[in-house]
Formats: structure tokens, sequence, C-alpha cells
């Protein structure tokens, strides 16, 4: 049936078109010999046959990246110095365009000023940079002398800062575009901690500090689960109920933990056989488990009114 449908259509185009001069010829018509030397006639001279062979055909995607990207648009330098009673330390990071943090830091084994210690921190992310070819870059820190003097809009005074501001100015030659901005302390917490840390550690002289690598846990490396075995059906107040109603300590306490009880029960008052919290306002919290809570929540949205509604708040 479809093959005479098929059949009925083309015989209909053929009435429409035959007021063309077109002639209809059999694909069999067509030499093979015509596309061999339609193409012989267009050949190239370094031409190289291609190959089928793909030994990397599970591959998606091939891009050519650089190590050191001479691109340093948007990248950043903060720096921070520490000075305390066991000496002096220097911290500076350098944060890429991604956001990726390269920290740097180190111990001065030699008599400084503050802002010596600001200019040496500076100086070492400086030259860090050099060494990774970077050439736009935004340095930051919480010294606003050292910044606003790099600046060139405060005048350097002190003798022992007139060659540190000289080499940075030689050093940011290497650059083509620096700036500098002043930056608050809190914002500067890394390079800070850095710094402090250098500062405080007394370092022999053959060691080798590594740079520090931090990360971020979202999680406890270990929680302590109780099982339900291990569990009894006191109410977890029982322990206070027992010391305000009584005195009494269990039988297995220490001393830390009658002193840690006695602490707890100092907000904690007892009515019959029913204990209460102290809260905010004096306002009492009436304590119980996790039965009781249920039971009474059910009620309260059920609209009964018991005892628990008598203007006192559940305590969990």
């Amino acid at each position: 049936m479809e093959s005479t449908a098929l059949n009925g259509r083309m015989a209909r185009w053929q009435i429409l078109l035959s007021e063309f001069d077109i002639v209809y010829v059999s694909q069999k018509a067509v030499k093979g010999s015509a596309i061999a030397d339609f193409l012989a006639s267009r050949a190239l001279e370094d031409y190289e046959p291609l190959s089928f062979d793909f030994p990397n055909e599970d591959l998606m995607y091939v891009a050519a990246t650089e190590e050191n990207p001479q691109d340093g648009h948007n990248w950043k330098l903060n720096f921070d110095g520490a000075s305390n009673a066991v000496g002096n330390g220097i911290g500076a990071v350098l944060v890429s365009p991604n956001g990726d943090h390269y920290p740097f830091t180190c111990k001065l084994d030699f008599n400084s000023t503050n802002k010596m210690v600001e200019y040496e921190a500076c100086i070492m992310g400086i030259r860090a940079t050099i060494e990774r070819e970077i050439n736009v870059l935004e340095v930051c820190g919480d010294s606003a002398l050292v910044i606003y003097q790099l600046k060139g809009e405060w005048e350097t005074r002190d003798p022992k800062l007139v060659s540190y501001q000289n080499l940075v100015l030689e050093l940011i030659k290497e650059f083509e575009d620096i700036t500098f901005c002043y930056l608050p302390r809190d914002e500067n917490q890394i390079t800070d901690a850095l710094a402090r840390l250098a500062s405080m550690i007394k370092v022999n002289r053959q060691e080798d500090m590594k740079p520090i690598q931090m990360s971020i846990y979202e999680g406890p490396a270990h929680c302590y689960n109780i099982e339900e075995g291990e569990r009894d059906d006191s109410p977890w107040y029982q322990d206070i109920l027992r010391y305000v109603k009584n005195r009494e300590y269990l039988g297995q306490a220490t001393d830390n933990d009658k002193r840690t009880l006695r602490r707890l029960a100092i907000d904690y008052v007892i009515d019959g056989e029913i204990l209460y919290k102290r809260g905010k306002d004096q306002l009492l919290l009436r304590c119980v488990d996790a039965v009781e809570s249920k039971k009474i929540l059910e009620e309260v949205h059920e609209g009964i009114c018991g005892t628990h509604a008598s203007g006192f708040t559940l305590a969990r």
C-alpha cells in the first residue's frame, strides 16, 4: 500500500514538472569514475592520506593550557607582619583569579621594627608573584603607613624604611599594572594568622618549612553514637531531678561530674514531682521527656488542655 502511494506521488510530481526542461537519469547512469576524476583534478601537493586509527576515541575534548599564565588579571596579594616577645614573622597569600590561595610565611631571624616587618612581608609576596610571571597585581595590606607610602601619598621619613620603599619601587617595574590598597585587619585574617604563627615558632636553621595547606571540614571525623541497647528508660533530666530533690549524686560520679551537676541544678526548681527550668524573665519551663512531649503536643493540637496548659512552657 505504501509503495503504491509513493508511486502515485512521484507520477504527479512528474506531470507538474513536465513543463520544465528536466532530464531524469537513474543513479546507475552516473559513471563511478566521474567522482574520481573530479577529485584527481583538485589534488593537493602536500596531500596526506587520512588515518582511521583513533587510539583515543574515548577522549571528548583536548585543550592547551599554560602552567604559568602570562595574563595575571585579577591576581591579588595580601601581606602582613607580626612581632612579639619570641620574634618576628611575616605572611603573604597570593589569590588567583579562580580563588585559589597560595600561602607564604617566613620567620625573621634579625632585629627589625614593626614597619620593617610589614615591608618584609610585602617584598616576600611581590617576589613570589614575580617568580610566577604574573603581570597584573593588586597588593593589599592592613598597614596604612606602608600602603600609602608605596602609593606615594605619604612621605617616608624613617631612614630604615627608605631603602625598603626603594626596593619595592624597583620590583614593581616587573609588572604591567600594579595597585596598592589598604585592607582592614578583620579582612586580612589569613595573612595575619600566618605571620603570627611564624613569629611564635622557634625554628631550627636546618628545618625546611613547607607552605601551609588549609582545608575546611564540614563534619566531625568521629561521632559518638549511643546504641539502642545502652539506653535506659530514664528521662534526660533524671540526674538533675535527683539532685534538686534529694541532693544525691550518681554512685560512679567523679568530683568533676558533681561540680558540673551542681552548676546545672542552679537553674532548676521542683514542684512536687515536676521539674522546671528557669528561663528568661523567670519563665518556668516544664521538663518533659520525648514521650511526654509528644503526648502533650498532640493534646494541645486536639484542643485538650490539662495541667500542662497552666501557663508553663515545655523544656525538652
